[in-house]
């Protein structure tokens, strides 16, 4: 007997859970279905994020930056540490049981909000009368329809074609979290946000790191006077980054990884390394949702084909998140969610695409929202700009981390905030500020006049905002 849902979502990734408790929060009957398991083969909804991405990877930044700060900056605060030692083990079993608490966070939500769960694959089998049903595959085979439903299967990482993900010596973002013992040589193929991050975690735990990029600029979607910032403190921390590489063979040992590449000049290179982490981008996942059996419309590169309310070529049928068009961000995946639902429930859900901001974790973050300089001037936009280095802000002094800089660009004529871009200490939190400005479409003057706690980093974003304007009082 088919179990009946006003909304059924496939996949409990931040997409989907969040579409889920807010469908059920207004009024309907739902399910979500998510397959991720746990050591134990139990339910570990959350997809990506929670499993292997977000969650750990920031889990073991923060360890990560602890123990290099016992070895090194903790002296200059006059804290003497003997006998630094790593106990491994202990790091990763702490960033399992964050995943574990998100995890059970989750189904904790779903039960508050009267979420019926289903652990296990979700594909379609057909469309009827009452709707699309639904199979799930897992521990027991099940039925069920939903006269909605919501995509949300997420992203899969990329592999090289000449280099599967063995989780051993060749590694995805899963295999980066999972590595039980510090590697002498690390290599890093893309050096992109996981790349970036996960090179950053093992070089302070002692690895020596090499990223090899195809691309002749670094950072290429960052603003590029904050991307060249960066690019200068990494390498200063001691990241070795190749750009404009070219990669040939890669070959597995028994326990080692040889790649052949070519730098930026065509000159022949080879590498070995203990470990090699692929970090090339991500593909949607689509794998088992029979799609064509139902007759849903992927685009030619994979994606669920969706338009700007995130509906299908189906009735009744939405996909949000890493499964459609736009930036493969959970917040953007949340955000996409929550509109869903309130689309379903007749209201007009709301997603600025312009307004999503993007972090890199790495030490410092790197943080931006709206435009880029380089975007302004390829659009013909006038703008002025104003920055700020954290090398002339009180609390980033006290903090002991002066790196970086926060950066407004405003339109030249109404003053209208475009964009604004941090690489620094705290950025992930310091965009948000940005963020609710360009919402309101604030200007660069409505920042400079609001008063911010001193000393804070935060006044790093109100001197930047006044630097627009060419009077900065700190600098």
């Amino acid at each position: 007997m088919s179990k009946n849902f006003d909304v059924i979502v496939i996949g409990g990734g931040p997409g989907g859970y969040i579409a889920a408790i807010r469908a059920a929060q207004l009024g309907f009957s739902t399910a979500c279905i998510d397959e991720w398991k746990n050591a134990k083969n139990g339910p570990a909804p959350g997809g990506t994020c929670t499993n292997v991405g977000c969650i750990p990877s920031k889990a073991l930044l923060q360890s990560s930056e602890h123990f290099e700060h016992a070895g090194h900056a903790f002296a200059d605060h006059g804290i003497e540490v003997k006998g630094l030692g790593l106990n491994l083990e202990r790091m990763l079993g702490r960033k399992d049981t964050v995943v574990k608490q998100n995890n059970d966070g989750i189904l904790y939500l779903f039960k508050k909000n009267k979420v019926t769960f289903f652990h296990g694959r979700g594909s379609f089998v057909k469309a009827g009368a009452d709707g699309y049903e639904i199979k799930v595959a897992g521990a027991t085979e099940e039925s069920i329809t939903g006269k909605h439903i919501v995509v949300a299967t997420g992203s899969n990482p990329r592999a090289l074609g000449n280099a599967p993900f063995d989780e051993k010596l060749i590694l995805s973002n899963s295999g980066a979290l999972s590595i039980d013992a510090v590697p002498k040589k690390l290599g890093v193929i893309g050096a992109g946000v996981i790349g970036l991050e996960m090179g950053s975690v093992w070089r302070r735990l002692g690895a020596e790191v090499s990223v090899l990029e195809a691309l002749p600029t670094f950072l290429g979607a960052v603003d590029e006077q904050i991307a060249k910032e960066a690019h200068k403190l990494f390498v200063k921390q001691g990241l070795s980054i190749s750009l404009g590489v070219k990669i040939g063979s890669i070959t597995s040992g028994k326990k080692d990884v040889t790649v052949e590449y070519t730098d930026d000049k065509g000159a022949p290179q080879k590498a070995v390394f203990d470990k090699l982490i692929v970090s090339i981008g991500r593909v949607p996942n689509t794998i088992g949702l029979n799609a064509e059996g139902v007759g849903l419309q992927l685009d030619e590169r994979g994606f669920v084909a969706v338009d700007a309310d995130c509906k299908t070529n189906l009735p009744n049928v939405w996909a949000v998140g890493d499964v459609v068009r736009g930036p493969m961000l959970a917040h953007k995946a949340e955000e996409e969610g929550v509109a869903v639902a309130e689309r379903i429930a007749g209201q007009h859900g709301h997603v600025n695409f312009n307004t999503i901001p993007w972090v890199i974790y790495t030490s410092p973050e790197i943080a931006w929202v709206g435009k880029t300089e380089q975007q302004l001037k390829a659009e013909g936009v006038a703008y002025k700009a104003g920055t700020f280095p954290f090398m002339a802000n009180g609390r980033a002094r006290a903090l002991g981390d002066t790196s970086g800089m926060v950066k407004f660009l405003a339109d030249a004529k109404s003053d209208e905030i475009l964009g604004v871009h941090i690489v620094g200490p705290m950025a992930s939190e310091l965009i948000s500020e940005a963020v609710v400005a360009m919402e309101f479409r604030a200007s660069s003057e409505d920042i400079a006049r609001i008063c911010h706690a001193h000393p804070s980093l935060s006044e790093a974003t109100k001197e930047a905002a006044l630097a627009v304007d060419k009077r900065s009082l700190n600098f």
